[in-house]
């Protein structure tokens, strides 16, 4: 599953991409490595219809039976437990520069950065949301609710990332067309776009790093290893 990803683009990129209308993410900084627990930009329909771009918490409430973990990867939206969540209201893109899987290497596994190209422009996981109240965060610093959360689905891995992560990918969108049906569509109709994405739209652009470098950096130079 991925559990990593990075949006090192700028707000007005993501704004202009989208079809934002209104802004509520505040100022937004580069955000190289995003980790599950995370506050991280969705783009969503607000309540009055208007797109707007707000900052959420990365984790959906669990289904009871596996323990209150936050789930990060949706692979099965047929699933009762988020068929409330599956209307327009509830769904969302997720803006992304680039996302991280572990090759299963030894010692220790490999971190390995995916995006669209060498100069990581912006795209997007296909996502859905809710409000839930609760604590989050970790023992040390808990975060009292309520919160706005977010997940993305994921679908079978493409031939680009299969061999890293044989399991599964994220539903990426890079069409207009493809997150106008997202965000709007009978869920019928959204859901088609739970597939693999083309072998085309992804290269690896860095290996070994914690976070994911800049266009032009070392991935050795982005950050600490993995222990």
């Amino acid at each position: 599953m991925c559990n990593l990803y990075s949006v090192t683009t700028n707000q007005e990129a993501i704004r202009n991409l989208f079809r934002v209308e209104r802004d509520l993410a505040g100022n937004l900084p580069p955000l190289p490595a995003l980790f599950p627990d995370s506050m991280a930009p969705v783009v969503r329909t607000g309540p009055d219809g208007i797109r707007e771009l707000a900052m959420l918490r990365w984790g959906m409430p669990c289904p009871p039976a596996y323990g209150g973990v936050p789930v990060t990867n949706i692979r099965n939206p047929k699933s009762p437990h988020w068929r409330a969540w599956l209307k327009p209201a509830n769904r969302c893109i997720v803006p992304v520069t680039a996302f991280c899987e572990y090759a299963d290497t030894k010692p220790r596994k490999t971190p390995t950065w995916f995006a669209r190209d060498e100069t990581r422009p912006v795209f997007a996981f296909a996502g859905i949301w809710c409000h839930w109240t609760g604590i989050r965060g970790t023992k040390a610093n808990p975060v009292e609710g309520p919160h706005q959360l977010y997940g993305f689905l994921t679908t079978a891995p493409n031939a680009v990332v299969g061999p890293v992560h044989p399991k599964a990918m994220p539903v990426i969108l890079t069409d207009p067309a493809d997150i106008e049906t997202w965000l709007t569509a009978p869920i019928e109709d959204a859901l088609q776009l739970q597939r693999p994405a083309p072998d085309d739209a992804l290269l690896i652009v860095a290996t070994g790093a914690r976070e994911d470098p800049p266009p032009g950096k070392a991935a050795s130079d982005a950050g600490p290893l993995f222990a």
